[in-house]
């Protein structure tokens, strides 16, 4: 059956440790083409075998999986069924893996999406410090944590929620916090000052907050405000407020949310000489060319050439006072 070999598929990755993040989006890749083989054979899921998974089928399954989702949704779900294909072939299953016959689209390329305007992280800092977000139950404090996590630390979004209280270790003047990131890999990002007084700031609130409850060094970082660990849907609409009410909506990339407060932090980074394998290392980044797209959207190279233009001094030498040539 097409499920016992899914099973079998996902028994045998257990040694990679794949996060649980990255077993669910697999689990979704496999059963969303699945259920759409199954349709399309007019039989259940549970009565598909591993020989209905032919090379037109999965044509057809694919054709109807790209109408509903992106061009990187795709990608990653033919990557998936690649690399179930190819376990089936490993394990006699099947003779030979038909993903071959299957178009793979060319995702676009990714670009950093960070926040736009010079100065526009600091008033998104001074404004959640200063309680600008409009709550029933303000909390300044672990809003402003929230963004600063992004903006110096680059974290992501799951990262962020599952941050725990002893994930910040070292002595005072000399912390670092621990994170666990994508594919289980683990990083440590120094803290300085600043940010050690708003994690002492945060934590003194919970503790005022929540006064009958004990707060161990292995709880969650992040609680909400019934002092449960912050959920990704209120986490999202915690920065997605905190943006409104700063007056800053508009400077966000579009599709972006908590992700832009990294794009900015890694962006910032190339910016001020950081190299690559120094961003790859703060962001957790599995593949160096990932870090180097940073150094190249800051465009300092591209910015030099087009500045050598010779055409540049003959603009230089007109004279200012001159008259606008009619449009």
């Amino acid at each position: 059956m097409l499920l016992a070999a899914q099973d079998a598929f996902f028994m045998a990755r257990r040694p990679r440790k794949d996060s649980p993040h990255t077993t669910a989006a697999y689990r979704r890749d496999l059963g969303g083409v699945t259920s759409l083989l199954a349709l399309s054979s007019g039989r259940s899921v549970a009565e598909l075998t591993i020989g209905d998974v032919t090379a037109p089928a999965l044509r057809a399954a694919f054709g109807e999986f790209a109408d509903g989702h992106a061009k990187t949704s795709v990608a990653r779900a033919w990557s998936t069924w690649n690399q179930f294909m190819t376990f089936c072939v490993a394990d006699g299953f099947v003779e030979g893996n038909p993903m071959g016959a299957v178009t793979r689209p060319k995702a676009p390329p990714s670009s950093p999406k960070p926040l736009r305007g010079e100065d526009t992280p600091e008033r998104l800092l001074a404004a959640a410090a200063a309680g600008a977000r409009k709550a029933r139950d303000p909390w300044p404090e672990r809003d402003v944590l929230v963004i600063a996590l992004g903006l110096v630390c680059g974290l992501r979004s799951a990262e962020v929620r599952a941050l725990r209280r002893d994930s910040v270790v070292g002595r005072p003047g000399e912390q670092r916090l621990h994170v666990r990131g994508k594919g289980s890999r683990e990083r440590s990002i120094p803290i300085e000052s600043p940010l050690e007084r708003l994690i002492g700031a945060y934590l003194g609130s919970c503790e005022s907050r929540f006064p009958n409850r004990r707060l161990g060094s292995g709880t969650p970082l992040l609680l909400d405000h019934r002092g449960q660990p912050i959920g990704r849907g209120a986490l999202d609409y915690l920065v997605k407020t905190t943006y409104l009410w700063a007056g800053i909506r508009d400077q966000v990339p579009t599709g972006a949310n908590l992700h832009a407060l990294r794009h900015t932090f890694a962006t910032r980074l190339a910016e001020d000489g950081a190299n690559a394998a120094e961003i790859m290392a703060l962001l957790g980044h599995a593949n160096l060319n990932t870090s180097q797209n940073y150094i190249e959207a800051t465009g300092k190279e591209q910015r030099a050439a087009a500045a050598g233009n010779r055409t540049y001094r003959a603009l230089s030498s007109l004279d200012s006072d001159s008259p606008a040539v009619p449009g």
